[in-house]
Protein backbone atom coordinates (compact mmCIF):
# COMPACT_ATOMS: atom_id res chain seq x y z
CA UNK A 1 0.00 0.00 0.00
CA UNK A 2 2.63 2.28 0.45
CA UNK A 3 3.00 5.29 -2.21
CA UNK A 4 5.60 5.18 -5.07
CA UNK A 5 4.65 8.86 -6.36
CA UNK A 6 4.64 10.36 -2.21
CA UNK A 7 8.30 8.12 -1.77
CA UNK A 8 9.28 10.50 -4.84
CA UNK A 9 8.30 13.32 -4.09
CA UNK A 10 9.35 13.14 -0.51
CA UNK A 11 13.35 12.52 -1.86
CA UNK A 12 12.99 15.30 -4.97
CA UNK A 13 11.79 17.04 -2.06
CA UNK A 14 14.62 16.79 0.46
CA UNK A 15 17.14 17.35 -2.56
CA UNK A 16 15.43 20.47 -3.41
CA UNK A 17 15.52 21.83 -0.21
CA UNK A 18 19.11 21.57 0.18
CA UNK A 19 19.37 23.64 -3.06
CA UNK A 20 16.30 26.13 -1.30
CA UNK A 21 18.42 26.37 1.87
CA UNK A 22 21.56 27.34 0.39
CA UNK A 23 19.83 29.73 -2.45
CA UNK A 24 18.00 31.39 -0.07
CA UNK A 25 20.52 31.95 2.82
CA UNK A 26 22.77 33.38 0.25
CA UNK A 27 19.87 35.24 -1.23
CA UNK A 28 19.88 36.89 1.90
CA UNK A 29 23.41 37.18 2.54
CA UNK A 30 23.71 39.21 -0.81
CA UNK A 31 20.27 41.61 -0.01
CA UNK A 32 22.03 42.29 3.74
CA UNK A 33 25.26 43.56 1.65
CA UNK A 34 23.65 45.22 -1.75
CA UNK A 35 20.10 47.11 0.38
CA UNK A 36 20.68 48.92 3.28
CA UNK A 37 18.68 45.66 5.37
CA UNK A 38 17.71 46.76 8.91
CA UNK A 39 19.90 45.04 11.29
CA UNK A 40 16.50 44.11 13.60
CA UNK A 41 15.37 42.03 10.85
CA UNK A 42 18.65 40.02 9.66
CA UNK A 43 18.18 37.99 12.69
CA UNK A 44 14.48 37.21 11.95
CA UNK A 45 14.67 36.12 8.34
CA UNK A 46 17.56 33.61 9.26
CA UNK A 47 15.78 32.54 12.38
CA UNK A 48 12.46 31.46 9.97
CA UNK A 49 15.11 29.60 7.58
CA UNK A 50 17.14 27.87 10.03
CA UNK A 51 13.44 26.90 11.97
CA UNK A 52 11.88 25.39 8.56
CA UNK A 53 15.16 23.73 7.82
CA UNK A 54 14.78 22.16 11.54
CA UNK A 55 11.09 21.23 10.84
CA UNK A 56 11.92 20.05 7.16
CA UNK A 57 14.17 17.04 8.84
CA UNK A 58 11.47 15.25 10.49
CA UNK A 59 8.76 15.95 8.41
CA UNK A 60 10.93 14.17 5.75
CA UNK A 61 12.08 11.57 8.00
CA UNK A 62 8.49 11.06 9.16
CA UNK A 63 6.85 11.06 5.52
CA UNK A 64 9.52 8.05 4.49
CA UNK A 65 8.82 6.18 7.66
CA UNK A 66 5.25 6.38 7.88
CA UNK A 67 5.28 5.43 3.79
CA UNK A 68 7.42 2.88 3.77
CA UNK A 69 5.94 1.29 7.20
CA UNK A 70 2.32 1.94 6.01
CA UNK A 71 2.11 3.82 9.14
CA UNK A 72 -0.62 6.65 9.62
CA UNK A 73 0.63 8.23 12.58
CA UNK A 74 3.97 9.33 11.08
CA UNK A 75 2.48 10.25 8.07
CA UNK A 76 -0.24 12.85 10.11
CA UNK A 77 2.96 13.67 12.48
CA UNK A 78 4.30 14.81 8.55
CA UNK A 79 1.57 16.31 7.36
CA UNK A 80 1.20 18.16 10.62
CA UNK A 81 5.15 19.69 10.44
CA UNK A 82 4.51 20.57 6.65
CA UNK A 83 1.42 23.09 8.01
CA UNK A 84 4.30 24.66 9.76
CA UNK A 85 6.72 24.44 7.09
CA UNK A 86 3.99 26.25 4.64
CA UNK A 87 3.26 29.07 7.37
CA UNK A 88 7.53 29.66 7.35
CA UNK A 89 7.55 29.50 3.73
CA UNK A 90 4.53 31.81 3.31
CA UNK A 91 6.56 34.09 5.23
CA UNK A 92 9.65 34.10 3.50
CA UNK A 93 7.17 34.23 0.39
CA UNK A 94 5.11 37.62 1.77
CA UNK A 95 6.77 39.08 4.79
CA UNK A 96 10.61 38.70 4.55
CA UNK A 97 12.43 42.31 4.62
CA UNK A 98 13.18 42.00 0.38
CA UNK A 99 11.77 39.82 -1.55
CA UNK A 100 13.20 39.17 -4.80
CA UNK A 101 11.89 37.30 -7.79
CA UNK A 102 13.84 34.48 -6.99
CA UNK A 103 12.61 34.14 -3.60
CA UNK A 104 8.99 34.04 -5.49
CA UNK A 105 10.40 31.08 -7.17
CA UNK A 106 12.15 29.07 -5.09
CA UNK A 107 8.91 29.81 -3.08
CA UNK A 108 6.18 29.38 -5.43
CA UNK A 109 8.10 25.75 -6.33
CA UNK A 110 8.39 25.01 -2.88
CA UNK A 111 4.63 25.70 -1.97
CA UNK A 112 3.09 23.51 -5.11
CA UNK A 113 5.55 20.27 -4.32
CA UNK A 114 4.15 20.56 -0.37
CA UNK A 115 0.40 21.01 -1.58
CA UNK A 116 1.41 18.05 -3.49
CA UNK A 117 2.89 16.12 -1.52
CA UNK A 118 -0.21 16.76 1.48
CA UNK A 119 -2.27 15.30 -1.28
CA UNK A 120 -0.41 11.97 -1.82
CA UNK A 121 -0.06 11.81 2.45
CA UNK A 122 -3.80 12.11 2.14
CA UNK A 123 -4.24 9.79 0.23
CA UNK A 124 -2.11 7.33 1.49
CA UNK A 125 -2.89 7.66 4.90
CA UNK A 126 -7.05 7.11 3.48
CA UNK A 127 -5.73 3.84 2.27
CA UNK A 128 -3.59 2.85 4.75
CA UNK A 129 -6.70 3.10 6.99
CA UNK A 130 -8.84 1.23 4.74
Amino acid sequence: LSSLPLQILLYVNGVYYIFYFLATLAMIIYKSQVFSYPDDFLAPDLAVLFLMTILEVPRLYLGVKGNLTEAEAPLGLSLGLTVGSVMLCVYLLLWQTYVLWADVLLNAVLLSAYGLESGLKVMAIAAFVS
